[in-house]
């Protein structure tokens, strides 16, 4: 090599260290080690970011807390009699706390989602009908019977009280009346729902323990029991002439929704008011209701819903079903916990 080569390059060598490890090579090697030393410093960052992204995606999950009978010993529970088998058998009811309705458009927003799973989940209420009602105006035990259409009589949501077969006359007529105004054929959903009780003599009814009809399905519940925005506690209804998974279904979809929908109240912090007609529901409830209705307001500081299990039973007081259950609420959603 000394013979080969010029002296330069000789001294050249030796002075870059030899062997493999010439002029360029070396700043190759140099050149890679910074890049790494660059990459790490990148990736520290990104890992404390994956971090906050997870704390984040916890952050907006929606919680679900679900409180079982015996954590809540209460004489709200439904009992079925043998009268509803051939109308309208299965049915699931609970509770719900949390949801706040005094803010902004919550109500509202609220009843729209409602009327939205009538027409899409509940197949225009052919399929099943959803039943919402102000807890501290329900009296317990219930009772899911049929009755007579004659004989039994309801306030309608909005209307005067009114015998049931009279009623459904009367949404006859209306919807009748719209069809012939929209020049349509086909029946409407409302005739479609209605169709469910024809040629039936005795028709499905949700009574109090004062005897009063608070829910008429598929058609209406009661005025008496309606959710306003000083509703703090919610008692929730499925009823359905199909299956009992089918309401469980129904009602599941029903408690998501809510889930969103406080949700969102919460985080757009809607101002809270109450109209003048709210403001004389809040005066007939007892001290004790009103209270209940100012605590529960003061502790709204998350969106997450309480949902209480309410047992439904046969005459002899045999447990039917109890919603929800363990396979109840298993949401197939990423942002949904559920607490048990």
């Amino acid at each position: 090599m000394v013979n080969g080569c010029q002296t330069k390059s000789i001294l050249d060598y030796l002075k870059s260290g030899g062997r493999g490890k010439g002029k360029g090579k070396g700043e190759s090697a140099e050149k890679t080690e910074n890049r790494d030393k660059s990459s790490r410093k990148k990736k520290k960052p990104l890992k404390k970011d994956d971090e906050e992204s997870d704390e984040m995606e916890e952050l907006n999950k929606l919680v679900v807390r679900v409180l079982h009978v015996s954590e809540n010993p209460s004489t709200v529970f439904v009992k079925v009699t043998p009268n509803v088998k051939e109308v309208r058998p299965y049915i699931v009811c609970c509770i719900v706390e949390g949801m706040n309705l005094r803010a902004g458009n919550a109500l509202k927003r609220f009843l729209v989602a409602q009327t939205k799973l009538h027409d899409d989940d509940c197949q225009k209420r052919t399929l099943a009908t959803i039943a919402t009602h102000d807890l501290h105006l329900v009296k317990g035990p219930l009772l899911y019977d049929a009755r007579p259409s004659q004989t039994l009589k309801i306030t309608p949501l909005g209307r005067k009280e009114i015998k049931a077969a009279d009623l459904v006359r009367r949404l006859q007529t209306e919807a009748d009346e719209q069809r012939k105004q929209k020049k349509r054929q086909n029946v409407s959903g409302l005739h479609k729902y209605l169709q469910l009780l024809n040629g039936k003599e005795n028709f499905p009814c949700l009574v109090d323990a004062e005897d009063h009809v608070i829910s008429f399905p598929p058609i209406t519940n009661s005025d008496k029991t309606k959710i306003r925005k000083t509703t703090s506690q919610l008692f929730l209804e499925v009823t359905s002439s199909t299956n009992l998974q089918t309401c469980k279904n129904v009602m599941d979809r029903l408690i998501v929704r809510m889930a969103e929908l406080n949700k969102f109240t919460f985080e757009n912090k809607e101002q809270e008011s109450v109209s003048d007609d709210e403001t004389e529901v809040t005066k007939d409830l007892t001290e004790d209701q009103a209270e209940t209705v100012d605590l529960t307001v003061i502790k709204m500081t998350s969106p997450e819903l309480i949902v209480r299990q309410v047992r439904v039973v046969d005459a002899e007081g045999n447990l039917k079903v109890v919603y929800p259950a363990k396979t109840d609420l298993n949401v197939d959603a990423h942002n949904v916990t559920v607490i048990r």
